[in-house]
Formats: structure tokens, sequence, C-alpha cells
């Protein structure tokens, strides 16, 4: 696969930012290239990240700011979708947290 990113290293670079902001790119290297591709650029909402996977806009997406900021992220996005977890035995004292956060997601 292919990570597309437009960069945004140097901090004279003027880059619109938003969420999604960078995922035009995937969808035009995917589509022209025809090569799995990963789309980056402020994803961080658990909607937004399954609608550019099922739009066919990107094969994946890359979530560094949204576990940085909440490194329980994939539990917050299953329960987003009422998903069942399947915890690590070190991590399954948090499942009733998880179920919870179901629940109110409701």
């Amino acid at each position: 696969y292919l990570c597309c990113s437009s960069g945004g290293n140097s901090p004279s670079q003027k880059l619109p930012t938003g969420p999604g902001y960078q995922v035009h790119l995937a969808e035009a290297v995917r589509k022209g290239a025809g090569i799995p591709t990963r789309a980056v650029g402020l994803i961080d909402d658990p909607q937004q990240a399954e609608a550019v996977i099922a739009e066919g806009r990107a094969d994946m997406v890359a979530l560094a700011r949204a576990f940085l900021a909440d490194p329980r992220w994939g539990w917050r996005a299953a329960a987003t979708f009422k998903e069942k977890i399947h915890p690590a035995p070190q991590l399954a004292r948090s499942v009733t947290t998880m179920e919870h956060w179901m629940k109110a997601a409701g």
C-alpha cells in the first residue's frame, strides 16, 4: 500500500487543514494507480474513518493523532458501532467500562 500524505514537515508550508484534509490524495492515487492506499489527515472520528473505507476513497486509514490523544480509541470506535470487543487478558477488567461507553453511545 501507499501512505498518501502531502507532507507538512516544514513550518513554512501552508496546508489547509481539517478533518480528512488529505483523504483526496489517497483517493486519487487509488483510482489512478490502482494500488491500495492509506488515507491520513486528522481522521479522528469513527464514522469518518468508516466512511473513507466504505466509500472506496482508501483501503485503510491512519489514526496516529487519534490514538495519541486516546489510546483506547479503538474501543471507543467499537462502542460507536456497537461491536463486541475481544480484549487481551490483561485488559479484561476494562470491559465493563467499554460496555458503559456502548450504552452511552446508545
